[in-house]
């Protein structure tokens, strides 16, 4: 790619040929750069693409997998799952477009993904019409596809027909674009030569400009009929102003559900299994047990099993067993009799005996003290309760779910949990993954975040910028979705009416960041992910005196500058190679881009050590 003296362009293109041809604005830049991120490494039988491994597979070997899920489990649940592998392909490519890129303006950044779908394989992309606005959360994309190695497959198995047929294609593109735009786009493939056409056309909106028009391709990013996969829910009403309240200057758009209440949303692997999990033990009488960090929606999937499950018409009673005091747990759960102690006045039903015919979810169980936790346990086995002060036995038909945070195995081990009630909570262990490993669902969170907050606040905030979804991808998320709901009502918050979140709105509570998608520290100096500035062992020193002069030179610092020459420059970025891969030589290579007998020279040649 050519080199760039001017600053890159606005976030916000409009590219349209009156004719509906690819013009020449549209043009893609040279792939070398992309290429150069590709390696094969046969020594160790491993492909890269940048960081991610990649398989080179045979189209034959693909189709005939495709016929097979197509005869055995049907058309509908063989597009399903072909869509979501695409989705989740696209979305992990979108966090390469902007390393691969960062300079360049918002149209060669997006062109990453149409240029690595063609590098992959799949098909050669010729843009038709393309307009983005990330601040603003606009997008329309139009493209045509020839050569698709999906429909030759289908074609060659099944011949002409009567639907499309490129599902992880679509798959894939609506995982790219909504990654790297900061909220769930869908396309729809509009022409289709499994339809007997010349060339397949596809056209990229979000989801809420689809309307029903979409509502049949929707439904295949669902892992489950009780999720809404990337699909908008209803307009909210006011009972008090009819349809949709205007409270931004406009309708508000309907907006995706995120781990609400009534609906999860999500296209991640991750999301799907717990959605497999909740529905195949939904209409079971099992106790179960979500496991995961804090802030991951323990709750919500536990609403979700009961919601579905066949005493959803009895009550669901949540406890938050950590902020119950310890002296008051055993009457919450299993009630009281009037003078049971001191200041019971009259009888009180515990909650046990209030999710009857119902469910109860036990949150944080594991800091239940030791003689809750035997009470509890005659309860699960026995399936009765007596309240505190009281003979009388009473029966209680109740489906328990449970939850926590902490590893009950270490808790046994270090005395403070009994083995025996972890037996009888471990019936069905379902793990809710944090939001670190399911970053492709960001986009509706995101996405479903900003209005939420946007309606509360009354804030015109139009979205984020780029480098703020470039930091809010790459972030770490300790407090997962919890934490992303405080960021994005921060940036709500502080962001001004009528412009977007930026980075300096979000991070203000001494959260760290790493840069590694956009390029600037914290600092506002240009520093690397994995900076050099934090490598601790040996030649830490001189590593920080030639970051130090680097940046300098690259930010234009007044004043003189010590030499430094390319040597002691080079010499540091090989030990911080090194160091990042832990020692791994190979790693070391791939990612400054050479082989490893040439790092192997390089680092002898300094009199390091191999």
């Amino acid at each position: 790619m050519a080199t760039r003296s001017k600053p890159a362009a606005s976030p916000r293109m409009s590219m349209v040929s009156p004719k509906g041809d690819c013009v020449d604005s549209l043009r893609y830049p040279d792939i070398a750069d992309l290429m150069s991120r590709l390696h094969f490494s046969p020594g160790d039988g491993r492909i890269w693409l940048g960081d991610q491994r990649m398989l080179l597979v045979h189209t034959g070997s693909v189709g005939a997998m495709r016929r097979e899920l197509i005869d055995s489990l049907g058309i509908d649940a063989a597009r399903g799952l072909l869509t979501r592998m695409g989705y989740n392909s696209g979305a992990r490519d979108a966090e390469l477009a902007r390393k691969a890129r960062p300079d360049s303006s918002i149209t060669e950044m997006f062109a990453v993904g149409p240029q690595l779908h063609m590098l992959e394989g799949m098909t050669v992309v010729e843009p038709v019409r393309l307009e983005i606005d990330v601040e603003k959360g606009q997008y329309y994309g139009e493209f045509i596809w020839k050569n698709c190695a999906e429909d030759e497959e289908h074609i060659r198995i099944y011949g002409i027909g009567a639907e499309p047929v490129c599902w992880t294609q679509i798959g894939y593109a609506s995982g790219y674009t909504s990654v790297f735009m900061g909220r769930p786009i869908v396309y729809r493939e509009v022409e289709c030569r499994a339809l007997g056409q010349s060339q397949c056309r596809i056209v990229g909106k979000p989801v809420e400009e689809w309307g029903d028009e979409a509502a049949d391709d929707l439904r295949f990013m669902q892992a489950q009929s009780f999720t809404q996969g990337l699909s908008a829910a209803a307009v909210k009403r006011d009972v008090r102003h009819g349809p949709a309240v205007a409270l931004l200057g406009g309708t508000q758009p309907p907006t995706p559900t995120a781990f609400g209440d009534d609906n999860m949303v999500g296209a991640s692997p991750g999301f799907n299994a717990v959605c497999h999990m909740i529905r195949r033990v939904a209409n079971t009488r099992a106790t179960v047990l979500f496991l995961g960090e804090s802030g991951v929606g323990k709750e919500v999937c536990a609403r979700t099993l009961h919601r579905i499950s066949a005493c959803s018409e009895g009550p669901f009673v949540a406890v938050n067993c950590a902020a119950i005091p310890e002296a008051l747990i055993e009457s919450e759960l299993f009630g009281v009799e009037r003078g049971g102690f001191t200041d019971a006045t009259h009888s009180r039903p515990g909650r046990f005996e209030r999710a009857d015919d119902g469910t109860l979810f036990l949150d944080e169980i594991g800091i239940l003290s030791l003689t809750a936790q035997g009470k509890l346990l005659r309860a699960l086995q026995e399936g009765e309760i007596e309240r505190v002060g009281d003979t009388q036995t009473r029966r209680v038909n109740v489906r328990v779910i449970a939850a926590t945070n902490l590893d009950l195995k270490d808790e046994i081990r270090a005395g403070r949990f009994r083995e025996d009630l972890y037996f009888r909570l471990n019936v069905f262990p379902i793990r809710v993954p944090s939001l670190r490993e399911r970053r492709e669902d960001l986009p509706v969170l995101l996405n479903h975040t900003l209005h939420k907050y946007r309606e509360r606040h009354a804030r015109d905030v139009t979205g984020f910028t780029g480098r703020a979804l470039d930091a809010l991808l790459s972030y770490g998320w300790p407090g997962n979705i919890r934490e992303m709901e405080n960021l994005v009502e921060r940036g709500v918050i502080l962001a001004p009416d009528g412009g977007a979140i930026d980075i300096g709105h979000l991070f203000t509570s001494g959260e760290t960041i790493d840069a590694q998608m956009f390029g600037l520290g914290t600092n506002g100096s240009l520093t690397p992910s994995g900076s050099l500035l934090d490598q601790q062992a040996g030649g830490t020193g001189e590593v920080e005196r030639v970051v130090r002069k680097v940046n300098d030179l690259l930010m234009g610092a007044s004043g003189d500058i010590d030499p430094t020459s390319l040597d002691d420059i080079e010499t540091a970025l090989l030990k911080s190679a090194v160091q990042r891969a832990q020692g791994n030589l190979s790693a070391a290579a791939r990612t400054l881009g050479i082989t490893r007998p040439q790092l192997v020279y390089r680092l002898k040649s300094r009199g390091l050590r191999v």
